[in-house]
């Protein structure tokens, strides 16, 4: 004899029966988007949102623009940049030195050395 806890007639993703009585959808329209590789892909967003200019293409990972004759170009991947890099865009040359030698005076006083 089965449990009474068993959900019968159901399975992953499926929608409830009668999902009309519960919401109304909110309207939709499409919008196409083509990469530099010809590559065609439709989305659906809602019909009161602005459209983004670029999409990035499912199939190639390339930008894809709303203009099938002129689609964008390919983009230009940001350089690596290093951790010290990203402290000099935010710091400058004596705010560092100040920096490192409150550092330097905090460690000696830790140490029991005298600061110089």
């Amino acid at each position: 004899m089965p449990s009474g806890n068993v959900i019968r007639g159901t399975r992953v993703g499926s929608t409830p029966d009668r999902h009309a009585e519960r919401y109304q959808p909110a309207p939709c329209r499409t919008v196409a988007y083509w990469c530099r590789n010809d590559h065609h892909t439709e989305i659906r967003i809602a019909a009161d949102v602005e459209a983004p200019e670029l999409w990035d293409c499912p199939r190639c990972g390339l930008p894809a623009g709303q203009d099938a004759q002129n689609p964008p170009g390919r983009a230009r991947p940001e350089p690596y940049k290093t951790h010290l890099a990203y402290v000099k865009e935010r710091r400058t040359a004596e705010e560092g030195a100040a920096i490192l030698a409150e550092a330097l005076a905090n460690l000696r006083r830790r140490r029991g050395r005298p600061t110089t």
